[in-house]
């Protein structure tokens, strides 16, 4: 190896001693000569490397200190191996991918050391934070025992006595020198000037004023001096606070032991932790100090839980719960109260109770009665009543001319309308048509309610029938005019003269009779005596006087309701007062809604509807019931909250319990099996059809056999519906609505009868038929014969065999028998056996002689007479 030290001196050196006493060998060498260096192996194997010698070069390092041997730096040796021949490749070395559940736990450990660390350096924070507070504190707590120690001292020198005065010294007259000031007195000075500020300026004037009256006599400056030193004793004094004996102050930092071992600090000042405990004795008696109570008024409805009652009263519903407890009422939190003990418990609270009941909703919702000034005339509203086929709808066909009539399912009218006439004059007339069949009694009285005049429509040939009778009583009820209108006056048959005659009976007294009822003869087919009937009509309506306020909220009247596939609900409404506009907000019944569309009688879209004009409203919720009340309201809140308490009071009505005596009976009877039952679902296109549907079925029902509506809805036939009624093995009846494909798929699968009827008489007829099949038969007593016990006969297969003469009739064997003694019946049963000598013989004719024998019967005796006779079973009707 080459050693640059050895090459700069240009001699080798010998071995020797180093400077700190190491013996060494030096290899001497050439700068820039590379030596080679051989190696051996165990397995004897020799290999020769390349060595060569490096120095690194250190820039701006220290020098080498005197006195100590250099020592020369080694360079790494770098060595180079022979050219060898190229071994065989290493395989790669393969890391084995970590799985989930390491890779998982490393990410865990990984953040929980994270985790560790950032605790570690919190705590170290927070120590850190915590020392640098107590090292301020304390230097606080330094500074301020330092400060009142200069201050204790300053007022020590300030109250020592003076130092003596030096003698008086003649002067010269010539010169009179300024004495020098005595060493004590300049050092105290400038003691009490260092130690404060105070005390300095009072000893500085204090000096000045003994230099300057220095001459003076002696006791007058002595006298000077202690009343300068008093006078600044009082300026210190006052510029800190006085404490008083007793006084709480707080103190700051922490009392040390020189502090509580100090005779002049025998007065210790009150700690902060005592501060904390006083602040926080105070907080808990103003927690603890009652506030003052809040009397409310509390409204109270017809029902209210004690949950509500005590939030309304701003109480503790355990308080409440308490308070019923006295009163005697044990009560949950979820309890239902009524009126008058919730009022009890509010009175109980000193509250003021408001009673308010649910029904208050619907206060004010038809607003106030219209001023005169505002009536303007309306058209009048005219129904048209009477039998079925008496041709009321023909009538109106021919006053609008148009062709109703035709369009109806069997030639009769089974869903009520609504139209308007204009006449040749202008005025306008709204008829209304209700249906004569006996189903539709519901109907006809709606109709009666919400008209001015009804017309009552008798055909000239078949006079005065039921329908007619009702639709007389109906008016009657309503209490509005009648006129009469003898129609098919064309027949070869009609009589309108006995037509008139047969009002009499029902209390119409007609002009021609010296009555106040106007007839009219009118033919629909020929339109005779239609400008006459228009006339009579327009006269009474002058006589009535009928007028309307049109600038107000709308009310009317829903005449007929229906749901419309490509529109929804439809409601066919009769405004009485008022104007309907399109987005008005309105309440039907337990519906509500907001008019999305006005459609007249004629198809035609309308923006608005006035008094007496019949319309059909578009954008119902759901579907009203027939004769409710149409009223507009001022907002969407008032009409949920409206139409909430209605669903409310109809669901109630719906589950209470039915108090007549012969239903419960009958529902008693099905519960028991005695009674049978038919279980229908009804599904029809209007709700006035619905309603007489169900009526008409409901009146079906006996005490035996009976109909119960599981559903009745407007709509077609849906598969809620066919689900219903296979959970139920109900009849659906379809009127006037067809069932969807779904529907009809389902029903088919699981064997659901569905019947589709556009006559609703044939509905009627087949439940009535239905109804009639499970009826049970009819067991009825069939009277055979009799016949005279001659002799008895004992029998050993038989036992006693009575040998008889049938006298009346025949005895058939299998049938009934009594056994009667002096005309008592003794036995009832049947008969074992019936032979003729030794033949069994089916019947045995009166005048012959025969055998028998009774069932498990044995006591028979001569001269007792046999009554024959079978049960036969009969078919039952409705």
């Amino acid at each position: 190896m080459t050693n640059e030290n050895d090459s700069d001196q240009g001699s080798k050196k010998p071995l020797s001693l180093g400077g700190r006493g190491k013996l060494e060998l030096k290899r001497p060498g050439i700068p820039g000569d590379a030596g080679s260096v051989r190696q051996s192996f165990p397995h004897g194997r020799t290999k020769t490397v390349q060595v060569e010698v490096k120095k690194k070069r250190v820039i701006g390092s220290d020098p080498i200190p005197a006195g100590r041997p250099e020592v020369p730096e080694v360079a790494p040796v770098e060595i180079k191996p022979m050219p060898q021949t190229p071994a065989a490749p290493r395989r790669p070395l393969v890391l084995r991918e970590l799985t989930e559940e390491e890779r998982a736990s490393r990410v865990r450990a990984l953040h929980e050391l994270k985790s560790s660390e950032d605790a570690r350096l919190k705590a170290e924070e927070e120590a850190r934070k915590r020392a640098a507070e107590e090292a301020r504190l304390r230097a606080i707590e330094e500074a301020r025992l330092k400060a009142e120690e200069e201050a204790r001292r300053a007022a020590e020198a300030l109250l020592a006595p003076p130092p003596p005065p030096p003698p008086p010294v003649v002067a010269e007259p010539e010169a009179e020198p300024e004495p020098e000031p005595a060493a004590a007195e300049v050092k105290a000075e400038a003691k009490v000037e260092r130690e404060v500020p105070s005390a300095k300026v009072a000893v500085s004037a204090a000096a000045a004023a003994a230099a300057a009256r220095s001459r003076v006599a002696a006791a007058d400056e002595e006298d000077e001096a202690n009343a300068r030193k008093k006078q600044a004793l009082k300026t210190d004094v006052r510029r800190q606070p006085a404490v008083r004996r007793g006084d709480q102050q707080r103190r700051t930092g922490k009392m040390t032991v020189v502090q509580a071992l100090d005779s002049d600090n025998a007065e210790r000042m009150r700690s902060l932790a005592s501060v904390r405990r006083q602040r926080e004795r105070d907080r808990q008696r103003g927690m603890e100090r009652v506030q003052e109570k809040v009397l409310r008024d509390v409204i109270v409805p017809d029902t209210i839980t004690v949950q509500e009652l005590a939030a309304r009263m701003a109480e503790r519903g355990v308080d409440v719960i308490k308070t019923l407890m006295r009163m005697g009422v044990m009560a949950t939190i979820n309890q239902v109260l009524d009126a008058d003990t919730a009022e009890l418990v509010v009175t109980e609270f000193g509250h003021t109770p408001k009673r308010q009941s649910d029904s208050d909703v619907e206060i004010g919702i038809k607003g106030d009665d219209d001023d005169a000034g505002q009536m303007v005339t309306r058209p009048p509203v005219v129904t048209v009543m009477g039998h079925v086929d008496h041709g009321k709808t023909s009538l109106l066909d021919a006053l609008r001319s148009a062709d109703v009539a035709s369009r109806e399912a069997g030639g009769i009218t089974q869903h009520i309308g609504a139209y308007q006439v204009t006449l040749n004059g202008g005025q306008q007339i709204t008829f209304i048509d209700t249906p004569g069949h006996e189903a539709f009694t519901e109907m006809r009285g709606r109709g009666a309610n919400v008209t001015d005049i009804v017309v009552l429509v008798v055909a000239a040939d078949d006079g005065i029938m039921p329908q007619t009778v009702e639709a007389i009583q109906h008016a009657k009820a309503a209490n509005v005019p009648i006129l009469v209108a003898i129609n098919k006056c064309d027949k070869p048959d009609a009589n309108p003269q006995r037509v008139r005659q047969e009002l009499l009976q029902h209390g119409l007294v007609v002009e021609e009779l010296g009555g106040d009822i106007l007839a009219v003869d009118v033919s629909a087919k020929t339109k005779v005596g239609l400008d006459k009937l228009q006339e009579t009509i327009l006269l009474q309506s002058e006589i009535l006087d009928l007028k309307a306020n049109p600038n107000r909220a709308a009310e009317g009247t829903v005449v007929e309701a229906r749901l419309d596939r490509g529109r929804g609900p439809v409601a066919t409404v009769l405004i009485r007062r008022g104007t309907l506009h399109v987005g008005d907000i309105f309440v039907a019944g337990s519906e509500w809604g907001r008019v999305r569309a006005l459609v007249d009688d004629r198809g035609g879209q309308i923006k608005s509807a006035g008094p007496a004009v019949p319309v059909e409203v578009i954008g119902l919720q759901g579907t009203p019931n027939a004769g409710e009340e149409l009223l507009v309201v001022e907002n969407e809140a008032r009409a949920r909250e409206i139409v909430d308490f209605r669903q409310r009071k109809k669901r109630e009505s719906e589950l209470s319990l039915v108090t007549r005596g012969t239903v419960e009976q009958m529902l008693s009877k099905i519960a028991s099996g005695e009674a049978k039952e038919l279980p229908v679902v009804v599904k029809s296109d209007v709700q006035g059809s619905l309603e007489a549907i169900v009526a008409s079925i409901n009146r079906l029902s006996t005490e035996e056999v009976a109909t119960r509506v599981l559903y009745a809805g407007v709509g077609a036939i849906s598969e809620a519906d066919v689900t219903l009624a296979k959970a139920s093995s109900a009849l659906i009846i379809a009127f006037n609505v067809r069932a969807n494909s779904q529907a009809r798929d389902m029903a088919r699968r699981d064997g659901v009868d569905i019947r589709y009827y556009s006559i609703i008489y044939n509905v009627v007829d087949d439940v009535k038929a239905a109804l009639t099949g499970m009826l049970s038969p009819a067991i009825r007593e069939n009277f055979l014969g009799y016949a005279e016990i001659r002799e008895v006969f004992d029998v050993t297969k038989f036992g006693k065999v009575a040998g008889c003469r049938v006298t009346e009739g025949m005895v058939k064997r299998g049938a009934k028998v009594r056994l009667l003694r002096d005309n008592v019946v003794i036995h009832e049963g049947t008969l074992k056996t019936l032979r003729r000598f030794k033949d069994e013989v089916r019947e045995v004719q009166s005048g012959f002689e025969c055998g028998m024998a009774f069932d498990n019967y044995q006591d028979i005796r001569p001269n007792d007479f046999i009554e024959c006779f079978e049960m036969v079973e009969e078919a039952r009707t409705l």
